[in-house]
């Protein structure tokens, strides 16, 4: 087994070695690639020193056979062929190909049997808002058909990579000390300040971070449900949270709804609100799991239900994703 690394040096490239580490995963070989600028630079993975390769259109994908991609949707489609040539399976952590109907957009815990069917050797990983929507909505999908949704999303610097994260902290320290925040990654200075507006508008008023939640929850759930959302950037380093409402086709409990987030895969149910137990990003950064927390019925619809979310999109919204998709292809015999 031998697995590329594609933009090793971005925030999502060592998350992938992290969790490669992490979790042991079987393999014989890790190949590391890069620009030109990350070329030459080296890493250390399990007591091995690798160096980079430069990403060029060449055979060095000869004999690969998984290639976790994170080097932005122009870079992925510009070398999908040249890594999926001879036979390695490309997952792709962009948006380049999410929306492509011939290519799977997989969160293994709701559409998982997706990988089966691979015309083109690619997967797409969704956006991290969206892995963490669908996890906890299909908890309630196996209950009852969820057939609308509304969600607000707080994420954090760290959707905006490693310069957002370095942004919020460097501001956070000017601000201290009574200087004028440096302003360049966001729209508006972040620290002591929220931001209703993640990624560009679109005609419809709705931001393309918005509209992706919007197709990419359909697309993967398989369903006619109905999303609207609204994300948010906030002065949160690490950890994307949610508030999510939806309504489905019976009445839901809150008893049998806190039962099905207990029992769902890559849930963690944290809903203790008398003792103050509810999920909150400055304890869950680096967790795998999606955490779900403030279950109640809706005061409004008796077929509705809130709750709230916490995850890392750094991981689950993104490296550990892959990587679980990857094991899936081992463990189901797909990887040949």
């Amino acid at each position: 087994m031998r697995v590329a690394i594609v933009g090793v040096s971005g925030a999502v490239g060592q998350e992938f070695l992290r969790v490669l580490d992490e979790r042991n995963f079987p393999m014989d070989e890790l190949v590391l690639f890069g620009s030109a600028r990350s070329a030459g630079k080296k890493y250390s993975y399990k007591g091995q020193e690798l160096t980079v390769k430069e990403l060029k259109h060449n055979d060095d994908f000869k004999g690969i056979d998984i290639a976790l991609t994170s080097a932005g949707a122009s870079t992925s489609k510009e070398f999908e062929k040249t890594i999926t040539k001879y036979g390695a399976i490309m997952i792709d952590n962009s948006s380049a190909f999410r929306m492509d109907e011939d290519v799977p957009l997989v969160v293994p815990e709701v559409n998982a049997a997706r990988c089966a069917s691979l015309p083109r050797n690619v997967i797409a990983n969704p956006n991290c808002t969206t892995i963490q929507l669908v996890v906890a909505l299909q908890a309630i999908e196996n209950l009852s058909h969820i057939k609308r949704v509304h969600v607000s999303t707080y994420q954090a610097a760290s959707g905006a990579g490693a310069t957002g994260m370095e942004e919020l902290d460097l501001q956070s320290k000017q601000l201290a000390r009574g200087e004028a925040p440096t302003v360049n990654k966001f729209q508006y200075q972040l620290a002591m300040n929220l931001i209703p507006h993640v990624d560009v508008f679109t005609d419809n008023g709705y931001t393309k971070e918005e509209m992706k939640m919007y197709n990419e929850t359909r697309k993967i759930m398989g369903s006619d449900i109905q999303v609207s959302a609204t994300c948010v950037r906030v002065p949160v380093m690490r950890a994307h949270s949610e508030a999510t409402w939806v309504e489905t086709e019976r009445p839901i409990s809150v008893e049998e709804a806190r039962e099905a987030f207990r029992q769902a895969d890559g849930v963690v149910l944290m809903d203790k609100p008398a003792d103050k137990e509810y999920p909150m990003p400055l304890f869950l950064a680096g967790r795998d799991e999606v955490f779900v927390g403030r279950v109640r019925s809706d005061l409004s619809n008796p077929n509705g239900l809130s709750f709230w979310t916490v995850s890392d999109q750094i991981k689950k919204g993104a490296a550990l994703n892959a990587v679980q998709i990857a094991e899936y292809m081992i463990k189901a015999g797909l990887v040949k």
